[in-house]
């Protein structure tokens, strides 16, 4: 029985590459959630009047892979102490999230979170919201798996211990 994952971390489309290539993950879509806003598009998102945040719905084998390493790949994949910011990318739809579809899920989520927060990897704070998912809408087509037909690419590059 396949579950699912919602994460936010940036510019969606590598967010996304990222899922794709874990074992255990059967699909990923791109789209919007955590906003205020019904059927928001890409230009009304990035207007900053939704609230919205770009964000992959993940699709996943649990008997494959679990919600915990699901956690440690987002985690690998952005900077959660950064609010509202990926690299060169701000703005609130580029916050870092986790929206949890269960209670087991937000307690996992938690969890993680504070094992991150007490590693010492980080010098700032560990910013990643965790709220339950609201309505995920998914992107336009063309944002839909964008580097698979785009020729490949980068957004993510992670960033070290004292990056803000």
């Amino acid at each position: 029985m396949k579950e699912k994952a919602t994460f936010a971390a940036g510019c969606f489309w590598g967010v996304e590459e990222a899922f794709r290539q874990v074992k255990g993950v059967t699909n990923a879509a791109v789209g919007y959630t955590g906003g205020h806003t019904k059927n928001p598009t890409y230009e009304t998102v990035c207007s900053h009047t939704t609230g919205h945040a770009e964000a992959v719905e993940v699709e996943y084998d649990p008997k494959q892979v679990s919600y915990e390493e699901l956690l440690d790949v987002l985690w690998s994949i952005h900077n959660p102490t950064t609010l509202n910011r990926q690299g060169p990318d701000v703005g609130d739809q580029y916050r870092s999230a986790v929206f949890y579809h269960t209670p087991e899920q937000k307690a996992l989520a938690e969890a993680s979170k504070q094992r991150l927060q007490d590693s010492g990897q980080y010098d700032h704070p560990v910013v990643t919201e965790i709220t339950q998912v609201p309505t995920f809408y998914r992107a336009e087509e063309y944002h839909q798996r964008y580097f698979e037909k785009n020729g490949g690419g980068q957004c993510h590059i992670p960033l070290g211990r004292n990056t803000p």
